[in-house]
């Protein structure tokens, strides 16, 4: 029998229950004193009203990192992107900003989660991908015990 991975599981739950994880056990991601105050990207009129966005954030970029792997900051920018509207032309899709992936991709290197390879990007250590599909592991069996 093929083991779970995070392909196996929903989405929404991986990234909550990583973001959980993250929040709780790992004390190198932390959100800076300015992310209360941050947009995520020039395309957003607001900040995020979520206040633990940071820790899902980090999470989703840990997900993408397994599925994608190599993926440097301007990818990620593209993927967290949107759409801008401007009041006298039409919309045109904008990259997110960096600085907190940048910062969030720093945390989770520090904790080991997370390495650099050069002139590609950055991809999930062992323990990352261990972390992962640990998670994805237990969401799995909670579906088919409550089935």
């Amino acid at each position: 029998m093929k083991l779970p991975t995070v392909y196996d599981a929903p989405p929404e739950e991986v990234i909550r229950r990583i973001a959980q994880h993250l929040k709780e056990k790992v004390k190198e991601v932390e959100p800076p004193p300015w992310a209360t105050f941050v947009k995520t990207g020039a395309h957003k009129e607001r900040p995020p009203e979520e206040l633990d966005w940071w820790y899902v954030r980090a999470a989703s970029i840990l997900r993408k990192l397994y599925l994608k792997g190599p993926i440097g900051v301007e990818k990620l920018r593209k993927e967290y992107g949107g759409r801008k509207r401007f009041p006298m032309r039409k919309a045109h899709k904008w990259k997110g900003g960096g600085s907190n992936i940048r910062k969030i991709l720093q945390q989770l290197e520090r904790a080991g989660l997370v390495q650099t390879v050069e002139r590609k990007g950055r991809v999930l250590t062992n323990k990352g991908k261990s972390l992962l599909d640990k998670i994805a592991s237990q969401i799995l069996k909670e579906e088919i015990v409550a089935q």
